[in-house]
């Protein structure tokens, strides 16, 4: 084989490589902790898929019924090696599914007395 043919293969093979995301396991499941509020292990991954620019979108089922919609944006190979490493992978971006059971956020307690701003009034919380 010549090194002519060799040298564009090579480099198409670099470029193909550099387009996943490098976040691994680990680290989706503890930016996935942060966003929906739970610990790692309280809930599992599914449905994980890639598309071109690194962004990562996955279901999130936890062990009490509630179920999420993630995304989070992961440095592909190529952007790790033109940063030298330097650039972070994004939070995870969760949005609770209606109608999954234990997913709705808990409604904020009610202010009374000097407490109670026009702000707070405004927003229904007094």
């Amino acid at each position: 084989m010549h090194l002519r043919s060799i040298v564009p293969a090579a480099a198409v093979l670099a470029l193909l490589t550099g387009c996943a995301a490098t976040i691994d396991q680990s680290g989706l499941e503890q930016r996935t902790a942060q966003a929906i509020g739970r610990t790692v292990g309280q809930f599992t991954i599914s449905d994980r898929s890639e598309e071109t620019g690194g962004r990562i979108n996955y279901s999130v089922q936890t062990r009490d019924g509630a179920a999420y919609r993630c995304y989070l944006y992961g440095v592909t190979g190529f952007q790790k090696a033109m940063s030298f490493g330097q650039t972070p992978h994004s939070d995870a971006i969760c949005t609770a599914m209606v109608g999954s059971k234990g997913s709705a956020p808990a409604a904020a307690p009610k202010a009374a007395g000097p407490e109670c701003n026009a702000l707070l009034r405004a927003a229904g919380r007094c």
